[in-house]
């Protein structure tokens, strides 16, 4: 057995926080942040972490014990003072005399807000009473790992025991809540020795008089675990390597990956549209190449921050990694078929009349042998940390598999967690969605003008977005300034190559699942009378717009069709597709050309749920990279104008002698493809502040 840490050393001191922030926060703070930035110690939103103080009260201005501890919901890694709730302990600990009992201890949670000492700071967690019952200044509850691997062995209380003899206890499982505050106190008191104990099939919690020594004895626990898991455990945890599961090399995992993803997309899809994300992560790579594969999945996850997320159990497609694609998707929609059968089962068995009806039967973990795991939720962020948090149980049915055999909580408590009344109420206090949650675009021509406002408008509306542009760069950069890649991704792509529009849209894919909303928006302009038109001008002209519309279109539509959820296209045009203007015969020529594909796609996809809508701006000049290459100057030449002037005369020239800008061809794209005109197809919208010769007739 490994010693305990000792007591931290003295000259240590803690971060000051914020200007203004009690120091027993700004301690806690600081450690929170430092717990929470290693993946060793927790998971994204796992975990809570506290600290007790003394602070004036404002109203008497006596000295009240306070408690500060991480709100429900919050990172540990980010947590700032707003991420904490303050509570008066006193107030707090006096609930143990009005606690009705473990059959009712859901209402204790109502009664914390008694409790709150001031206003603002986040909603006390489920975990609260663990922290403010404990008779430690600072406590850490995490799910490590290693912590959760002991927890969930089928004799953890025996290794417990064995790897760290008495400084750390033992407890049997207990949904979190009240009872389990009050179980820890209890064993706090009893144990004076101990550091910390592991909770049966959930985590850990330490416990310090100073915030380092509590960080100290949580990091021990997790460490110490670690190392025996690695010095005592099995090489061969998930059984022996199966013949024919192993990974493929990488660029063909990644193209069967992109292959395979609108359909398993449409699978996890079925309930309410997902957003997905993909991984070849090592762990699920080796998981899903070995003998246990299939028996430690169906077992499901343990930890409640896991299976939350992750649902009860993953789909694990059963065939061998190099099986052709189309026994893969035959295979993964009769799996899926199961899995639901499976996951209603589950729901029947265990429900009654109170429980929250059914939220939806499709996976949001799948598995594929050789290739890696795809997640889905909500949106991309709730998709990747879907995955991270499988990686956190592939390692945790390592380890408990390494010493013992992976025993996680049963179905019963496992459905009292999913389907619990106060995770519904949270649930339900989410905003509602935005109108374009849900949806992955692809804008071509996006790293600036017109496609970039697009873009941007788009992402604002909750779609995720996939900049592509010729010049990859400039496309990383726009999409850079719209937020992580949880929110856009910049991909390069030709769409004048077939094989380069291909690759975009494999991207596109294995960044956000799939895809439901194109916008054909690349282009350029050479602005020559007929007899100045070279072949060359003619061809460059239509294969970037002509072609390169009916390329973008054709590769994306597979993936929409393959996903079965619908879409839409949209073309971004000109007025000059139905104008006859001066000195453009390729350019105009080209738009006409797109503005007919609208029409011909509208009939062929529309029994696809693919809306096809087309957009005829005019005088776009602001930001337009169109006009900067040359179009403008051009054009001014022609009109007899200064080019810096081109904006205003365009504007003269309209009914409502307003500017066009490339915000105002954005709104219009946002309209076409939200939930109002949901049964519009075919259309053109002219957003030229009113050109009469270019009215649709």
């Amino acid at each position: 057995m490994t010693n305990a840490p000792s007591a931290p050393d003295s000259s240590t001191t803690a971060d000051p926080g914020t200007p203004g922030t009690h120091p027993a926060a700004a301690a806690l703070i600081a450690r929170s942040n430092r717990l929470g930035s290693d993946p060793r110690n927790t998971n994204y939103a796992g975990g809570n972490t506290s600290a007790k103080g003394t602070a004036a009260d404002p109203v008497t201005g006596d000295e009240v014990e306070l408690l500060w501890v991480k709100g429900s919901g919050g990172d540990l890694g980010t947590l700032t003072e707003q991420g904490l709730a303050a509570l008066r302990l006193d107030r707090l600990r006096a609930l143990v005399d009005v606690y009705p009992g473990v059959e009712r201890e859901d209402e204790m949670v109502e009664a914390m807000s008694y409790t709150l000492h001031g206003t603002g700071g986040a909603a006390p967690s489920i975990d609260t009473a663990m922290h403010g019952l404990v008779e430690a200044d600072h406590v850490d509850h995490l799910h490590p790992d290693s912590g959760i691997a002991i927890a969930t062995a089928a004799d953890g209380e025996d290794l417990t025991r064995k790897i760290f003899g008495d400084q750390v206890v033992w407890v049997p499982w207990r949904r979190p809540g009240f009872q389990l505050g009050l179980d820890i106190r209890d064993i706090k008191r009893d144990n004076p020795q101990a550091v910390g104990c592991i909770l049966g099939g959930h985590g850990i919690t330490a416990w310090g008089e100073t915030s380092e020594e509590s960080e100290q004895n949580s990091l021990w626990i997790i460490d110490t675990a670690a190392k025996y898991i690695e010095q005592h455990g099995k090489a061969d945890p998930f059984g022996a390597a199966v013949a024919g599961f192993e990974a493929l090399p990488e660029a063909e995992r990644r193209a069967k990956a992109a292959a395979l993803a609108p359909t398993i997309r449409g699978i996890a899809s079925q309930d309410r549209p997902q957003v997905g994300h993909f991984t070849d992560d090592a762990a699920v790579l080796e998981f899903c190449a070995h003998e246990k594969l299939q028996p430690l999945a169906a077992l499901g996850t343990s930890c409640p921050d896991h299976f939350l997320r992750t649902k009860v159990k993953p789909l694990v497609l059963d065939l061998p990694a190099d099986a052709p694609v189309e026994d893969c998707i035959a295979r993964l929609r009769e799996l899926h078929e199961a899995y639901r059968a499976d996951y209603a089962a589950y729901y029947d068995a265990h429900a009654d009349e109170a429980s929250p009806a059914m939220r939806g039967a499709d996976p949001a973990i799948v598995l594929v042998p050789g290739v890696g795991m795809f997640s889905f939720g909500k949106d991309k962020q709730t998709a990747r940390v879907a995955g991270e948090f499988y990686i956190n149980a592939i390692n945790v049915m390592r380890g408990a598999e390494a010493l013992s055999s992976y025993a996680p909580i049963s179905d019963e408590e496992k459905f009292r967690i999913e389907y619990w009344a106060l995770e519904e109420a949270k649930l339900q206090r989410m905003p509602k969605p935005k109108t374009h949650a849900t949806r992955v675009a692809l804008v071509t021509g996006a790293a600036s003008g017109i496609g970039k406002a697009i873009a941007t408008r788009l992402a604002a509306e909750g779609a995720c977005v996939v900049i592509a542009d010729l010049d990859l760069e400039k496309a990383r950069a726009a999409a850079a300034e719209l937020g992580s890649s949880d929110v856009a991704i910049g991909v390069q792509a030709n769409v004048t190559d077939a094989e380069a529009v291909r690759r975009a849209v494999d991207e596109a894919v294995l960044a956000f699942g799939g895809l439901d909303l194109i916008v054909n928006n690349a282009g350029l302009s050479l602005s020559k009378p007929l007899l100045e038109t070279t072949e060359a001008d003619w061809d460059l002209q239509h294969d970037v717009m002509a072609k390169g519309s009916f390329l973008v279109s054709q590769a994306t539509a597979r993936v929409m069709i393959e996903q079965g959820l619908g879409g839409d296209i949209v073309y971004i045009s000109s007025k000059n597709s139905v104008f006859a203007g001066p000195n453009n015969i390729a350019y105009s020529a080209t738009k006409a050309d797109q503005a007919h594909q609208v029409r011909l796609l509208a009939v062929e996809l529309g029994e696809h749920g693919i809306r096809v809508n087309g957009v005829n701006p005019d005088g776009v000049v602001r930001g337009s990279g169109i006009f900067a290459s040359g179009w403008g100057a051009n054009r001014a030449k022609t009109y007899g104008i200064e080019e810096q002037d081109l904006g205003k005369f365009y504007a003269q020239r309209t009914i409502l002698k307003r500017e066009v800008l490339p915000e105002n061809v954005a709104n219009a794209v946002f309209v076409l493809t939200g939930p109002e005109l949901s049964h519009t197809t075919g259309l053109h919208v002219p957003v030229d502040a009113g050109v009469a010769a270019a009215f649709l007739r």
